[in-house]
């Protein structure tokens, strides 16, 4: 079986499904990880030299991350953050096409199309158009994830909004997903925020009491082909 984690930037690969493909990792499936965007330009006015250099700092630390829950190889574009919509979505569908056609994975998590963040949107609207059901190799499972500080955020304001119907126990990874996210150092806040260690911590909680299980993440499947 072959996983592969499409995201819009560095650290929601871990936020959205760490502890889910730790789990796989661990079980043997073979797992990488596509990351469009550049993930921190957003904060620049303009490309300098040092966000250049924030950019190759923010890969390392993605590297690290990745490594830690078990992906074999983490692959990085360089897409402007939070402006994808300023690039044709042609252009996004044939990466991710490219990308689909290299690895041939049998499963595919990536964002929610009712998310706040544009980038994460047409992440999700790009994934699948790019993964159409065409021929013997097509993707069987589409599976969408939860940023927090970006899906909740939406107030299920947007269609389609996030009605998570597949839980993936992750009792034993959960820790795995934290100690990821550690590595983004800088990346994650002080709790009251979402994208803290805690809330983090606390949502696998919330989703593993709803499904009878320690701790899980939550996800809307898009599809499944048996």
């Amino acid at each position: 079986m072959t996983i592969l984690i499409i995201a819009a930037h560095p650290d929601d690969e871990i936020l959205g499904c760490g502890g889910t493909v730790a789990r796989m990792a661990k079980d043997g499936q073979d797992a990488h990880a596509v990351i469009l965007g550049e993930g921190i330009a957003s904060r620049y006015e303009k490309r300098t030299e040092a966000m250049e250099k924030e950019i190759r700092k923010l890969h390392n630390m993605s590297q690290e991350a990745t490594k830690i829950i078990g992906i074999m190889k983490t692959i990085w574009h360089n897409l402007p953050d939070n402006r994808f919509d300023s690039v044709p979505l042609l252009d996004i569908v044939k990466t991710i096409e490219n990308e689909i056609d290299t690895i041939e994975p049998d499963i595919i998590f990536t964002h929610h199309g009712g998310d706040l963040n544009i980038d994460h949107v047409l992440t999700y609207r790009a994934v699948l158009t790019a993964a159409r059901p065409i021929g013997k190799k097509a993707v069987k499972d589409i599976y969408c994830f939860q940023i927090p500080s970006s899906t909740e955020w939406a107030f299920q304001s947007f269609d389609p909004s996030w009605k998570p119907n597949t839980f993936f126990d992750i009792s034993d990874t959960l820790e795995v997903k934290l100690r990821a996210l550690q590595a983004y150092e800088g990346e994650m806040r002080e709790f009251p925020h979402p994208r803290s260690l805690k809330n983090v911590s606390d949502m696998a909680s919330v989703w593993g009491a709803t499904t009878g299980t320690k701790a899980a993440e939550a996800f809307e499947l898009v599809r499944s082909i048996k």
